[in-house]
């Protein structure tokens, strides 16, 4: 039994855990290669709990149990608000935590503008993970119909970033 992979994953996970923490994150995911056939995926999260004063007002009140039935009689254009942005078809989502920034340095234009026209691989912006600067690619082309982010805004691993059609 060698001891020296598992090892140091272990002293790595902990790591990851202690940075979790430092950091005040709730999900850190990570891929570790060591050769062809032998990887380590990693992802660590927390649940972080809310105060029970706070949620029960919002979460177990009687709204909610009406919520069912509101939708029927609503208007499209009131269903169309309440959309989650990240099932659109069209959503580009984050691949890691961090901080995302629309422009390539402070001060520069940004990368897109709703209404540009962008190309497979084209960098959408920036997500800064542990002091490394991540350019995000398009994964399609067609046109940027909404970015759902601020410039300096922190994002979660899955977080919608962008909308492109």
């Amino acid at each position: 039994m060698t001891d020296t992979p598992h090892g140091e994953d272990v002293a790595f996970i902990q790591a990851l855990a202690e940075l979790l923490r430092e950091n005040d994150l709730t999900e850190l995911q990570v891929k570790r290669e060591y050769g062809e056939d032998n990887t380590l995926n990693v992802r660590v999260s927390r649940h972080q709990y809310a105060a029970p004063a706070a949620s029960a007002p919002t979460a177990v009140s009687v709204p909610a149990a009406a919520a069912p039935s509101a939708p029927a009689p609503a208007a499209p254009e009131a269903a169309a608000a309440q959309e989650d942005p990240a099932s659109h078809p069209g959503a580009v989502p984050s691949p890691m935590v961090g901080t995302v920034y629309l422009q390539p340095e402070p001060g520069a234009q940004s990368f897109v503008e709703v209404g540009t026209q962008v190309s497979e691989g084209q960098t959408l912006l920036i997500v800064e993970a542990m002091k490394t600067m991540n350019q995000i690619p398009s994964p399609k082309s067609g046109t940027v119909k909404r970015i759902l982010v601020e410039d300096g805004a922190p994002v979660e691993f899955g977080t919608p970033l962008m909308i492109i059609e």
